[in-house]
């Protein structure tokens, strides 16, 4: 028991807790010849690599900045049949981060485009690459802030670097030339180097309405698109659609 009991105690110290947690099942099994000790050390081993791994993966989603957790398995393309399911479920393979493709998803409010980019981005970060998420309007927040305090060039590092970086919502509200400026500056850094994910409402014949700046919007758009898929979402609302089952199981009763 001496033994036994120093040797929980040195996986504790390890901080190898799985395996803790299945010694004595692998014990009784050892015990009883139903399996041998050097195989019963394998799978303890695996176990805890297993665990080791999706505890890395949970930590890698965790700080990507994720408005919720979403999969491409719960997105109801039954609803948007509009959307290509192969196209969508092949970027789980993410070959367009070797390729350093961007994507961008265009359509009008509550088609699923935040579902979409969130699903490939979880996706992203499970496979252990750099990623986060963040709102257009948020970005350019801490952009314009990090320029006024005189550290503009470590923020756009901070944004530069990432693998996978997801930016929702461009064009919901008007962009004034400062923001429009370092959303170029941005851009320009990552282009060729990393991946960045957009979700817009406005199509792309509009951004030089939404920039103040043919020139600026063209000079963004042709880095975002160089190299790059876009995925176009027309159909009806998500949102819409909840809130018309909701009132109609009001009215039911």
């Amino acid at each position: 028991m001496a033994t036994y009991a120093k040797l929980l105690n040195g996986l504790t110290d390890l901080g190898i807790h799985k395996m803790q947690e299945h010694l004595d099942y692998y014990i009784d099994l050892v015990n009883k010849g139903q399996i041998s000790f050097s195989d019963a050390l394998e799978e303890l081993i695996d176990i805890e690599k297993k665990n080791n791994q999706l505890r890395a993966e949970n930590a890698c989603v965790k700080t990507a900045n994720f408005p919720f957790i979403k999969t491409l398995d719960d997105f109801e393309f039954d609803f948007q049949p509009g959307i290509n399911r192969k196209e969508m479920l092949e970027l789980r393979n993410l070959g367009f981060i070797d390729r350093k493709e961007n994507i961008l998803f265009v359509g009008s409010s509550g088609v699923g485009k935040t579902h979409l980019a969130t699903a490939i981005g979880i996706a992203c970060a499970r496979a252990r690459y750099s990623t986060y998420f963040i709102s257009f309007e948020s970005l350019m927040t801490q952009l314009k802030k990090a320029l006024l305090e005189n550290r503009l060039e470590a923020r756009m590092k901070f944004f530069a670097k990432y693998k996978v970086l997801i930016i929702d919502e461009i064009g919901y509200m008007p962009i004034d030339t400062d923001s429009a400026n370092l959303f170029f500056q941005l851009i320009a850094k990552r282009y060729e180097k990393h991946c960045t994910l957009i979700t817009t409402n406005m199509p792309f014949s509009k951004w030089g309405e939404i920039f103040g700046s043919p020139t600026l919007a063209n000079a963004v758009l042709d880095r975002l698109l160089h190299h790059s898929q876009v995925i176009s979402i027309k159909g009806p609302s998500y949102r819409l659609k909840e809130k018309r089952a909701f009132m109609e199981t009001q009215a039911e009763e």
